[in-house]
């Protein structure tokens, strides 16, 4: 039997969702970043967690560029970034102020340097898992932000380098067959500047499900996010 189509699975049984969802491959990381991004939005997010498998849906992210100075890879490989140089469909996992981790997809060719936060997630599979690892009854808020989504899957700098393309690994994107629909579902895709950051935060590479209630909404409230620009 081929693998099936993300949606079409019964989402009760963990393991036949992990055995049966597809990973993107390789090439759907290229050409760029900036490219990639907004491709990922609506595809799985996905996790191997003691008892199961825990994830959601892809529902927001930032593109970082080869020459951009908010990019860890701005100033050349370093011991701390290497993953970010590639090959392209590997995780970059970072700690940010001691205490979040963020992770990443890379993109582009070899040794460019280019990834896509991955910022939220509308949660989907193993919602249980996850608010218990957010110390969380319910679960509200669990994925919409960056290190929430980390810490509600256990991520963190032992997946820095994982193969997001590997069904057999511990971490991976799976292609989500009605993607389309869902995000149509969730009023397309609206472009913005990118949140959070000081530099290069004009340029329009933050991509967002805008009717979906993952994405981080209270941070761009409070940093006054602009208006964005719907694309689909």
């Amino acid at each position: 039997m081929g693998r099936q189509p993300l949606h079409a699975i019964d989402r009760g049984n963990p393991a036949r969702l992990w055995a049966e969802s597809r990973p993107l491959p390789p090439a759907a990381y290229q050409p760029s970043a900036a490219e990639v991004a907004p491709t990922l939005l609506g595809h799985w997010l996905l996790r191997r967690l003691p008892g199961g498998v825990a994830g959601g849906r892809i529902v927001e992210v930032e593109a970082y560029l080869r020459d951009d100075p908010a990019s860890h890879a701005f100033r050349g490989p370093t011991p701390r970034n290497r993953s970010m140089f590639g090959p392209p469909g590997l995780a970059y996992v970072y700690l940010i102020y001691g205490l979040h981790h963020c992770v990443n997809a890379v993109c582009g060719p070899a040794g460019v340097g280019e990834a896509v936060l991955i910022r939220a997630l509308e949660p989907g599979v193993g919602l249980a898992r996850m608010a218990r690892r957010r110390k969380q009854p319910g679960p509200g808020n669990l994925t919409d932000g960056p290190g929430k989504l980390c810490v509600a899957l256990d991520i963190d700098r032992q997946l820095d380098g994982a193969n997001l393309c590997d069904p057999q690994g511990e971490l991976w994107i799976a292609m989500a067959e009605d993607r389309e629909s869902f995000v149509n579902d969730r009023g397309g895709i609206e472009v913005t500047p990118r949140i959070g950051i000081t530099q290069g935060a004009e340029l329009p590479l933050r991509f967002v499900l805008k009717a979906s209630h993952g994405p981080s909404r209270a941070i761009g409230r409070k940093r006054g996010r602009r208006r964005g620009t719907r694309v689909s």
